[in-house]
This record gives C-alpha cells, structure tokens and sequence, in this order.
C-alpha cells in the first residue's frame, strides 16, 4: 500500500517525464524525519530503481490508469504495465508513420457514417474482415463505457489495434500496396485511412496527446472539418449505420493467420535468415484450402518469404521437410538445401543440454524441503513455472531434433 510516511509514493510526474536515480531518493527521502527508515526507503529505492525511472510519457500513464480501472477497491500498480503501453503509443506511431508513406492515390474522401471516411466500395478479403472488426471493437468499447467498465473499454481498443490492425492488417496491406494493382492498392490506401481515422477518435479519450498529433498530420487526407480531434464523434456507436460483420473474410483470414504462423514457426526452428526465401507444397486439404492458398499467394510470397507454391498430387510421397497443419492441409518447406543438417543438429543438441540444465537447476530447488517449506508461495510458485516451462522447450526441442535426424 502506498504511503507517503512510507516513502513508497510515486509523483505521476516523475513516470512521465522521467528521474535520474539521486534525485528520486532525495525526493522520496526529504520529509522522512526517522533516520532508520529514511535508510530503508532508501535502500529500497537504490534496489528497485537503480537507473530512476524513464519517461513514458503522459498517454502510457493514461492508458496504464484506464486499464487498472477495475470495480475493485485495490490496484496493484506495476510499472512494467506503463512501459507496455508506452510500447503501444510506439506502435500506433509507427503504423500511422507506415500509412502516411503509402498515401498516394488514396483518393477523395467519402462521407460515412458519423463523419468517418466511408469504407472502400469493392474491398478485399482482409479489408472486408478489418473493418468488421473495428465495428465490432468500437460498439464493445462503448458499452464498456456506458457501463463504467473503464479496463475492459481499454483493453478492447488495445487488443484491436494492436493485435489485429498492427500486427496483421498493416503486414497483410504489404502484398496488395506493392504489387496490386493500381484499384487494389487504392482501395487498401482508403481502408488503411479508414480504420485509423476511427481508431484515432475512439483512443483520443484515453490518450489524447499522441492521437491529437497523429490526427493534425493527417487531418488533409481525412478531409474532416473539425479543426480538433475532441470535437469529432466517436465512431460506431450502437445507432450509426455500419457494414455487416463478414463471416466468410473472418474465416479466410483465420486460415491464413494460422498458416503464416505455421510457416513462421519452421522458419524460426530452422533458423533461417528473414529474408531467405523458400519453397512451399501443400499435400492434402480440399478445394476450399486450394481456393484460399490462390487468393493468399500474394501474402505466403511476401509476408512468409515464400518463392514458389506447388500442391502435392494425390498419392505423391512428400520429400523430407517441416511441417505446418492448418486442419487437414499440410504445408511442408523442404529441409534439402536450405540448412546444413548436421550443424543445426549440433546447435539443437547444445541447447538441449542448456535448457536441461536449466531445468536440473530449478527441480533441484523444489526437491529441496528448506526451501519449498521456507520461500514465499510465490517464489515456489514461480520456480514450478519454471520446470514446466523448460520442461516443455526441451520436449519441443527434443522432438524438433528427431525430426531432423530423420529427415
């Protein structure tokens, strides 16, 4: 519990624009008159922060607030959830950064609903599934609202825009913006400025600074009136009209995600470079995954570096290689040429016995009557999540190695 008899206060001021280490602890320690515990807050302070504590800026602080703003009475306030959406700031920055550079030929702006930009009239697939789910985000985010439910309104937004418009929209506007043509890389253009003039007003009352700016830079595109962000309506609201949720893209873009994934995850058990390119076949699935894997060719060929795309006849034996599952089709990269087998099984072998190690240490611990009977339940529950989580990597390590060496 924070206290300022305690010296365990923190001045918001000093998590937005940062302190050097000496000062926080002339700071924290001045109005303690009781020698010994200005030396432990001290202390405390020198172990805690040893390098002070660097800016995050006032639109992290607001968003860390609004998202421990739970209808309980006690907040356990921990500065790593400030430096993570600090991260976020950083992230919507950078999208925002990505789209203003792929602007040309976005063309007029369109009315739409609550003033927002309209939609694109002949979106793809994945314009399709990302516009209905900022619908979807934005009518969720104000019934949180309504509903005084601050943390979940807040976590809403960030999942959205972090975890699918980021993460996956911007990557999956790569394939189309750079060698779509000229209608197609139009109407991402449009779609890319749609969802972020909306997510830009449905953040603005959480982090106001950074949307503000973001929104002056953009305001010619958008074509809006409103000369600042706080005046224009938030997007989406129960009563505006809106394009339907689209099943079919959401199902589709699933499909991809966990083949992208798929393949991102051989290409990291492999070791290979990012920009390697490698070969794809496909064995097995049904006409559906064979319409998928034609529609998507654009996205395996840039966002999973992959040369060339071949389907596997019927009956025809696959060739060693690795291999991804997205339901009953099968994506395999051939292992001949791409790795040195031999070296790649040393590398596997030495951090087996690493994580091995590892996990010897820590089971070494619990085996140990003193210290399961005399740590705190946390520290004992942190070291059995630690033999779990190296028991794991040395299984997957271990069977990622027999793969190898059958290959």
């Amino acid at each position: 519990k924070m206290s300022k008899s305690k010296g365990n206060t923190i001045d918001p001021l000093d998590l937005i624009d940062g302190i050097e280490l000496d000062a926080l602890v002339s700071k924290s320690t001045a109005a303690l008159l009781i020698p010994q515990v200005k030396q432990k807050v001290e202390k405390r302070i020198r172990r805690d922060y040893p390098d002070g504590i660097p800016a995050v800026g006032a639109d992290a602080l607001r968003f860390t607030f609004a998202a421990l703003a739970t209808h309980g009475r006690t907040i356990n306030f921990d500065m790593k959830r400030c430096e993570g959406y600090k991260n976020f700031c950083n992230k919507l920055w950078n999208a925002a950064r990505f789209i203003g550079m792929n602007l040309e030929g976005a063309g007029p702006r369109a009315q739409g609903p609550a003033g927002i930009r309209a939609p694109a009239a002949d979106p793809s697939v994945a314009e399709r599934w990302i516009v209905g789910r900022l619908v979807e985000t934005c009518r969720a985010f104000h019934q949180q609202i309504d509903e005084y439910r601050f943390d979940l309104a807040a976590q809403a937004a960030y999942s959205f825009v972090w975890d699918e418009f980021c993460d996956w929209f911007v990557e999956l506007a790569k394939p189309a913006l750079q060698g779509g043509s000229e209608a197609e890389q139009a109407s991402m253009r449009h779609t890319l400025l749609h969802v972020l003039e909306a997510v830009l007003r449905l953040l603005h009352p959480i982090i106001p600074f950074i949307t503000e700016e973001i929104w002056q830079s953009f305001r010619p595109h958008f074509g809006v009136s409103e000369a600042y962000l706080g005046q224009a309506p938030l997007p989406y609201r129960a009563t505006d009209p809106a394009p339907a949720a689209d099943a079919a893209a959401a199902s589709d873009i699933a499909w991809l995600q966990q083949a992208l994934i798929g393949l991102r995850r051989i290409r990291g058990e492999m070791n290979l470079a990012p920009s390697r390119e490698v070969p794809l076949l496909l064995q097995g699935g049904d006409d559906s995954d064979r319409a998928r894997s034609q529609r998507f060719a654009d996205a395996f060929r840039v966002l999973a570096k992959v040369a060339e795309l071949n389907w596997l006849a019927a009956g025809e034996e696959a060739p060693p290689a690795a291999v991804a599952l997205v339901g009953e089709l099968k994506l395999l990269i051939p292992l001949a040429g791409l790795i040195d087998v031999e070296a790649e099984l040393k590398r596997l072998d030495k951090e087996i016995g690493k994580v091995e190690q590892d996990l010897a240490r820590a089971q070494g611990k619990l085996s140990n009557p003193k210290f399961v009977d005399g740590a705190p339940a946390a520290v004992v529950a942190q070291e059995q999540q630690r033999v779990a989580e190296f028991g794991a990597k040395a299984a997957e390590l271990r069977a990622q190695r027999d793969r190898l060496a059958q290959g």
